[in-house]
């Protein structure tokens, strides 16, 4: 493979694949633009779940997980009776939050579009008519 080919740049460790690999969850850049953008970067996980409608308990609790293992938040365990963790943003996180935003702003700008489009099988969303 040469330098600079279709094979190099898409061989299985390349920075997109890496990327896509971040958002292999569906909650992971909503649990990013919400610590961002209501809580400052930084939130207890009830907070979180109060703040993500839809997200089940466990599944938030497998995506910080993954988040934390990624390098995207650090768990913080405060000291008190029951002991209280909040989740926190790290430098890389607060980085990737910046490419999140503009792809949510583009969402919010193009909703129109967004509702053009055919429903996936999978999606929760119910297509308007």
């Amino acid at each position: 493979m040469d330098a600079g080919t279709v094979e190099t740049e898409w061989r299985e460790d390349c920075a997109p694949r890496r990327v896509l690999e971040l958002f292999a969850t569906k909650w992971t850049s909503m649990v990013l633009h919400t610590l961002n953008a209501q809580h400052a970067g930084a939130a207890r996980t009830g907070v979180l779940q109060r703040s993500l409608p839809g997200i089940s308990k466990k599944m938030l609790v497998q995506t910080l997980r993954e988040m934390q293992a990624s390098g995207l938040v650090s768990r913080h365990v405060q000291g008190s009776v029951p002991p209280a963790v909040e989740y926190r943003l790290t430098p890389l996180g607060s980085r990737f939050v910046e490419p999140v935003e503009l792809l949510y702003a583009w969402g919010r700008d193009n909703a129109d579009a967004l509702d053009q489009l055919g429903s996936r099988p999978s999606s929760r969303r119910q297509r308007p008519e």
